[in-house]
């Protein structure tokens, strides 16, 4: 099992999960982050430090449309092993539903 980051990190991008991450296993997207499921070892600590309830583990029903995307940019972004600054709007993004529209494929900055 491993853990995968939902649509509710889409423009949010708090980052308070890199920094308790023992393995660092998340890649960083222009307006999202992902894990990379080959190198989360399931220790579940990120999801109670991410303030956008973004992360679930893969055997929840709302990660089966985000475990590919989780894998695939995993392998395409750039590894981020400490928190950024979050986008100055991430707490207006913060509870929207429906933002998978607004993802972008481009790499983030570590």
């Amino acid at each position: 099992m491993t853990y995968v980051v939902l649509e509710n990190c889409i423009k949010c991008k708090y980052m308070d999960c890199v920094e308790v991450c023992p393995v660092d296993c998340f890649y960083v997207g222009e307006n999202m982050l992902v894990i990379h499921p080959d190198e989360c070892i399931d220790c579940g600590v990120c999801e109670p430090e991410c303030p956008a309830e973004a992360i679930v583990p893969d055997s929840d029903d709302r990660a089966v449309e985000y475990a590919e995307l989780n894998r695939t940019y995993a392998g395409q972004w750039p590894n981020i092993t400490r928190k950024g600054e979050p986008p100055a709007d991430a707490d207006e993004w913060k509870d929207k539903p429906g933002k998978r529209e607004l993802f972008s494929a481009e790499p983030g900055t570590p």
